[in-house]
Parts: structure tokens; C-alpha cells; sequence
């Protein structure tokens, strides 16, 4: 019997899994950051070492659910400045991850979504414009913490159901921050730039989960 599974590509922190962990579906983020020797779980979270352009699932797991987070660091519209310099290899390498998750996404057969913030993907004739675009502070109603700019591109995949928009109350009236543009030059700081916000996970899953999950959850 196929146990039902939820997979987010390139994902380290494990953010947009938590609502769905939080309704019992085994979870899977798989990035190469992650330890290659210890596998660690934490919950129905598997944290799993893994280059999308070669890793499947295990055996025994149908996907409701496959969001992929591929790197931006080479194609973002914020180092654009850099391109001439990294030039077509380092190019072609986040091509390539961006490829291989659109492939495993199509394969599931379950909705799911790419998502990058502007820049060069969105130029590429055979991936097209975004379907979709969002700042974390558009869903501030699922998560006031969020409540900062950062446009962010969404090529929705298999029925992918884009939330609405939910905005706390109490921000509607207040500016949103820009701490992403801010953000330290650390060692981390690709990672701190690219972390999914919270409220906008929490508002996919309540879109797209399968209703038995759903309403567990809200039980």
C-alpha cells in the first residue's frame, strides 16, 4: 500500500514542510546541504541529502504535493551585475537544477510549483514569464512575521492552486520592511535570502492539500 508523501526540493530549513508534517504526511527535503552520512528527521520531516538532477523517492510513497526552491545565486535579477563574470557554466548549472525540478514535478503527477525570485529563468522562451508573483507581506494574515518585500516568481505545475491573498489586519495600513535587501553580507546570507516565508507556506498548503488533510489539520 502507497503511503502518501509531500517532497520540497532544494529546501535546507524545512519551512514550507511544516504544515504539512503538522497533518501527518511523511515529508522529504531534499537538498545537498544537507548531511550526505546522517539522514536526520525531525517529526515527519526527513531531511535528506540529494542533487534533484538524481534523487528519487523511496519506494513505497505516492507525492501529493512537490514545491521545488532551485538556487538563485547565479540567475537572480539581484547579482545581475555578475553574470558577464561567472559567464555560461554557472549558468548553465542552475539551469540544469531548475530543469530537473520542473522534470520531477511533472513525473509526481501531483500539484506543485517552482518558485525564484525575479530574474533570468523568466526570460528562457521554454520556460515563460511566471504564472504568478508575490511578496511575503501578502500573507501576513498566516504569518505576521513576514511582513517584508521580496518579489517572488511562481511557475505553478499540475493544478497548483495559487493561495489568495491574506494580510493581517493590523499591517494592512503599515509599509513592509526590506530586510532581504538588507540582509549582512555573512557567510549564511544566501540561505537567510532565499528561506520561504512561513504565512505563504501555510496559505499553499491550505490551497492545495488534499481535503482529508486539510481537515485533520483543522480538527
Amino acid at each position: 500500500m502507497m503511503e502518501d508523501c509531500a517532497i520540497f526540493l532544494c529546501d535546507r530549513t524545512g519551512v514550507a514542510a511544516e504544515p504539512w508534517a503538522e497533518a501527518g504526511i511523511e515529508c522529504f527535503c531534499v537538498d545537498v546541504q544537507h548531511s550526505i552520512r546522517r539522514p536526520r528527521r525531525e517529526g515527519s520531516i526527513n531531511f535528506v541529502w540529494g542533487d534533484v538532477r538524481s534523487w528519487t523517492p523511496p519506494q513505497g510513497y505516492r507525492p501529493v504535493f512537490v514545491g521545488a526552491w532551485p538556487p538563485c545565486t547565479h540567475v537572480s535579477g539581484s547579482g545581475a551585475r555578475d553574470h558577464a563574470t561567472k559567464r555560461g557554466l554557472m549558468l548553465r548549472d542552475a539551469l540544469e537544477i531548475f530543469e530537473a525540478c520542473r522534470q520531477a514535478i511533472a513525473w509526481s503527477g501531483a500539484p506543485g510549483f517552482l518558485e525564484n525570485p525575479v530574474g533570468y529563468f523568466s526570460t528562457v522562451p521554454h520556460i515563460g514569464k511566471p504564472a504568478h508573483y508575490f511578496h511575503p507581506s501578502d500573507y501576513t494574515g498566516w504569518c505576521a512575521d513576514d511582513h517584508y518585500t521580496k518579489k517572488t516568481c511562481i511557475w505553478p505545475m499540475n493544478g497548483f492552486v495559487m493561495p489568495e491573498k491574506f494580510t493581517a489586519p493590523h499591517l494592512a495600513d503599515v509599509p513592509p520592511d526590506d530586510r532581504i535587501h538588507k540582509a549582512s553580507p555573512t557567510s549564511d546570507r544566501g540561505d537567510i535570502r532565499s528561506a520561504s516565508p512561513r504565512g505563504f507556506c501555510r496559505a499553499v498548503f491550505n490551497a492545495n492539500a488534499p481535503a482529508r488533510y486539510r481537515e485533520k489539520k483543522a480538527a
